[in-house]
C-alpha cells in the first residue's frame, strides 16, 4: 500500500481495481486555460468521448510542468531517465458519465518516456528540447519541438498562498480530473490515476512565445489565460483499459 492511497475521500469514483503501475511526482506546473467554443475542438476530438463544458464552453489547457521519480512500481528512479520536463496540451472530456482529460500533445525532453507513452497508452507524445529553471522567484520554461513545429517560453510564478476551491467552482472543475482518454483503432480507453487534491495557487505569466495550440490546429482566443500554479504533487498511476 502507498501512503497516497490512505487519501481517497476527495475522489469522485473509487479507486480502480488492480495495483497501480506507475508512479512520478510533478514540480513547477502551470495552468493556462483559455475558453473556446466546442465547434473549435469538436472535429479533433474522437466522436466517442463527450466533450465537457464549464460556462457554455469547452477549456483549452497548455501545462509546462517537470517531473522526477518517474518509475514503474517496484523499480527505483533511475538516474538520467526519471528526470525530465513536460509540457501538454488539453481539453476536457468524459465517457460513461466519468470526466477526464483528452491530449492533443504532450512534449517531453525524454526519449524513453516518449517512446514507451506512445507504444503503451497511446498517446501523441512528441521529443522536444526543452528546460525548466528557477530563478528570481518564477519559473523559467522553454520547449522547442524536434521537428520546430510548436514552442513555448515563458516565466511564470505564484502571487498567492494555496488557496482552497469550491467543489463548483472552475478551478475544481478544470483539474479534479483521475483520468486520462485516449482512443486508439476505435476504441475508446481510460487511463486512472490518483493524487491528493491539487495545491493550487493563483499565478501570473509571461508566455513569450506560445505557438502549441497551433501545432494542434486549435486557434486560441486573443485574450488572457486563466493562470494557476502548483508546487508539487506525487501521482499514481494505473494501466490503459477499455473503457467501454
Amino acid at each position: 500500500m502507498h501512503a497516497l492511497l490512505d487519501s481517497v475521500q476527495h475522489r469522485p469514483w473509487p479507486l480502480p481495481a488492480g495495483p497501480w503501475i506507475m508512479k512520478q511526482t510533478w514540480h513547477d506546473l502551470l495552468f493556462a486555460h483559455w475558453p473556446v467554443a466546442p465547434v473549435v475542438i469538436r472535429h479533433l476530438v474522437p466522436s466517442g468521448l463527450h466533450l465537457d463544458m464549464f460556462g457554455g464552453v469547452c477549456w483549452i489547457g497548455i501545462v509546462p510542468f517537470w517531473m522526477s521519480g518517474v518509475r514503474p512500481r517496484g523499480i527505483p528512479a533511475v538516474p538520467g531517465l526519471s528526470r525530465f520536463p513536460e509540457l501538454n496540451v488539453r481539453t476536457y472530456v468524459s465517457h460513461g458519465g466519468k470526466p477526464g482529460v483528452y491530449f492533443f500533445s504532450l512534449d517531453a525532453a525524454s526519449v524513453p518516456a516518449v517512446w514507451t507513452a506512445r507504444t503503451f497508452f497511446h498517446l501523441p507524445y512528441f521529443y522536444a528540447s526543452m528546460h525548466a529553471t528557477e530563478g528570481a522567484g518564477s519559473i523559467h520554461y522553454s520547449s522547442k519541438r524536434e521537428d520546430h513545429s510548436a514552442e513555448f517560453h515563458a516565466a511564470y510564478r505564484p502571487v498567492t498562498h494555496v488557496l482552497p476551491r469550491d467543489k463548483n467552482s472552475l478551478e475544481h472543475w478544470l483539474t479534479a480530473r483521475y483520468c486520462l482518454y485516449t482512443v486508439h483503432q476505435g476504441k475508446v480507453f481510460r487511463c486512472d490515476i490518483h493524487h491528493l487534491p491539487w495545491p493550487l495557487q493563483d499565478a501570473e505569466a509571461l508566455i513569450e512565445q506560445n505557438t502549441m495550440a497551433t501545432a494542434a490546429r486549435i486557434n486560441l482566443p486573443d485574450t488572457e489565460p486563466l493562470l494557476h500554479f502548483s508546487k508539487r504533487l506525487d501521482v499514481l498511476i494505473w494501466p490503459l483499459r477499455r473503457a467501454d
